[in-house]
């Protein structure tokens, strides 16, 4: 009688095995298996990392394995399971691959097709389309769509990280609990002791270094050392934490009324204003997006203030760009005035302070929550709800989504709720933030977030013009590193452009994310449908792009650039100044943050850079999703292309005494986890 010899691989997580029954069924072309006991209650196999083995002998041969069954039966309590996979080595010694990656909870059972990925077109037979429908259908039902606030993305319905499907959550949710988190690293920066002092400001600036943990040659003691700098002030528009704002300026807007009197004293090339403009010196910064937003009142005690400022800069005759003038706020007059370098030394100062109070409500709420996680998070529901396992597509983006939802759900549970963590130290709490999202979705457009198109609208993708921005020079390479990898898969499986529009499980795709998580809003330009393989390249390399590399350049140096409290206020508690030669020292300091709200924002910084435990970085993929050799040898000239993206980052970065490196794709997880 033929025998089938099968192999089971359980996952290493804590708790990913089980002493559950485990019953296997085998369903061929030509008949199907009796239901095998595989494993019983206290057997010692399906632990955590084991891999074991079994004999199924049937009385005739079941033809070609199409699919096989696992179900798991409870013995006494609640036990998950973790199936990583299972190959099946038939009577004639051909082994199939059947991946999984799935818990297995209650009394559950999975049904697994071979690995080798399909098309809907691919399925010929009536058993794989069945079970390919009713895949969508159950994850239809588990995914749902849901509003948390008008105008936003649509994110999943769960309230609680507890109710998301078990397959998408945490292995371990302590390890992202928010205020566990946050309350850890104040422990560790041993800030704790000034947790309690809420409204209480400190004595000047030296006083901040009470709470700064000093770490020689780091980016975060340069910041501290050089932050009242004008270079240290323009460089990071380049290379900072949030280093998307910048763009060159071609006319001097009617609301920022410079002339040329103003800042002829800061430009080098004896020109006009003017002529500067058209030479391409002159770039601006303008926040106003946050004029209108309401300030946090959550916290009687201490009334904190915003500003929508406009920030003009300029290129120097040895390339670094520069502030020249800034207005704090969005219409000119006598009482919002212009501030200039040649102003006094704290008047100037405390306008540039503004400006990076500003620049840091926009990082964390519109560069970083809505343009990544968000965004990311509808990737992900589109993804489960309308691409079954088999699907090529599925395969290629599971890694980048992995617990994007998770951590979203968890951020909706503790951080920017009402009442959340967020309330606790940011001037947009207490619903500015949401304000800021519902506004800046005008903006989140599919072409802005095609990095070398943003670049190119912008004025900013001239390496001869503006050479010192690493942000773009690596974006750039990671970008084309990725997007080769989706051509050479796309290639694999779609023979022709006829082949993608015809895909309708990839179209289903495509609409989901246009109607659910861009609102179906024509403006936003996201495709409705997608009909040719380059343009399904750009598609996949704008979902991983933004899932890895941009969340990495966008959140891993929030330690590194906003540890500094005067270089990234979270708030301020006195309004921005209505004329100049009032500023003190005094009043600098009485406007940044408490000593309270600075322990919290430090822990806060601390706890988002900090890589996820077992990070899997760009180009790992231990989850063997796809078993042919053609992916796997794109996949090795992916990880090669970015071995020498790293190794060209690193030898950059030599002797620099800021180097750049949130982009160096050892650095750059997988997907937004954090």
């Amino acid at each position: 009688m033929p025998t089938y010899t099968v192999t089971v691989a359980t996952g290493t997580q804590w708790f990913a095995g089980t002493d559950d029954y485990v019953y296997l069924t085998l369903q061929g072309t030509s008949g199907c298996s009796e239901r095998h006991l595989l494993d019983k209650p206290f057997y010692n196999d399906f632990e955590r990392g084991a891999v074991d083995s079994y004999d199924v002998t049937v009385e005739e041969d079941l033809g070609e394995i199409q699919l096989i069954k696992i179900e798991k039966r409870k013995y006494w309590y609640q036990d998950d399971w973790y199936l990583k996979y299972v190959t099946v080595k038939t009577p004639v010694g051909d082994y199939l691959e059947f991946p999984c990656y799935r818990w297995i909870t209650d009394e559950k059972e999975v049904v697994l097709r071979d690995g080798r990925a399909k098309l809907p077109r691919d399925d010929k037979t009536q058993i794989l389309k069945q079970h390919r429908r009713k895949e969508l259908e159950s994850r239809q039902k588990m995914y749902r769509w849901k509003e948390w606030h008008p105008g936003f993305p649509l994110s999943i319905d769960a309230h609680s990280h507890s109710e998301l499907p078990r397959d998408i959550q945490f292995d371990n949710e302590k390890g992202i609990d928010f205020i566990l988190n946050y309350t850890k690293a104040m422990e560790n920066l041993y800030v704790n002791r000034f947790m309690h002092m809420f409204q209480s400001s400190w004595s000047d600036f030296g006083d901040f270094e009470r709470i700064f943990v000093r770490i020689s040659n780091t980016i975060s003691e340069h910041v501290m050392q050089h932050w009242k700098e004008d270079f240290m002030f323009g460089y990071q528009f380049l290379n900072g934490c949030n280093p998307v704002l910048i763009r060159r300026c071609t006319e001097i807007p009617k609301k920022l009324p410079v002339t040329m009197d103003m800042v002829e004293c800061s430009l080098e090339r004896n020109l006009t204003l003017e002529e500067e403009v058209k030479q391409g010196n002159i770039f601006i910064v303008d926040y106003e997006l946050l004029d209108g937003v309401d300030a946090n009142k959550t916290d009687p005690c201490t009334i904190q203030y915003l500003a929508a400022p406009i920030c003009l800069l300029y290129k120097n005759v040895e390339n670094k760009i520069v502030p020249i003038a800034i207005q704090l706020g969005q219409k000119p007059g006598p009482d919002n005035p212009i501030f200039l370098p040649s102003d006094a030394t704290y008047d100037w100062l405390l306008a540039k302070i503004w400006v990076r109070s500003s620049d840091f409500h926009i990082h964390q709420t519109v560069t970083h929550l809505l343009r990544t996680h968000l965004v990311s998070e509808v990737f992900s529901i589109a993804m489960f709800r309308q691409l079954p396992a088999v699907h090529p597509l599925f395969k290629l983006l599971v890694p980048h989504m992995r617990f994007t939802i998770a951590i979203n759900t968890k951020a909706r549970e503790q951080l920017i709720c009402e009442c959340g963590l967020f309330d606790k130290a940011n001037a947009t709490g207490g619903g500015g933030h949401v304000q800021m999202v519902q506004k800046a979705m005008k903006d989140l457009t599919y072409s802005s977030l095609c990095f070398p198109e943003e670049m190119k609208a912008k004025g900013m993708d001239s390496k001869e013009d503006i050479p010192y921005y690493y942000y773009r020079d690596d974006g750039i390479k990671v970008w084309e590193a990725i997007k080769s990898f989706t051509e050479d898969v796309i290639h694999i499986y779609y023979e022709s452009d006829d082949v993608v529009s015809e895909d309708v499980e990839l179209q289903a795709f495509v609409k989901d994310i246009y109607v659910y998580g861009m609102r179906g809003v024509k403006a936003s330009g996201f495709p409705k449908i997608i009909r040719t393989r380059e343009t399904l390249a750009e598609y996949l390399t704008v979902i991983i792009f933004t899932a890895s590399a941009q969340h990495a350049a966008v959140n891993f140096g929030q330690y590194d650039w906003c540890s500094w409290i005067p270089n990234a206020p979270p708030t301020m508690r006195c309004p921005p100044p209505t004329e100049k030669g009032t500023v003190t020292i005094e009043q600098i300091v009485e406007s940044l943050p408490d000593r309270g709200r600075s322990c919290w924002h430090l822990g806060a910084v601390w706890a988002l850079s900090q890589f996820q435990d077992k990070e899997l970085f760009l180009g790992m993929y231990p989850d063997e999703h796809f078993v042919e050799k053609p992916v796997k040898e794109a996949m090795a000239k992916f990880r090669k292309n970015l071995d020498e993206i790293v190794n060209t980052i690193t030898e950059r970065n030599k002797n620099k005494k800021l180097p750049y490196y949130y982009l160096s794709p050892d650095r750059i997880p997988n997907s937004v986890a954090v």
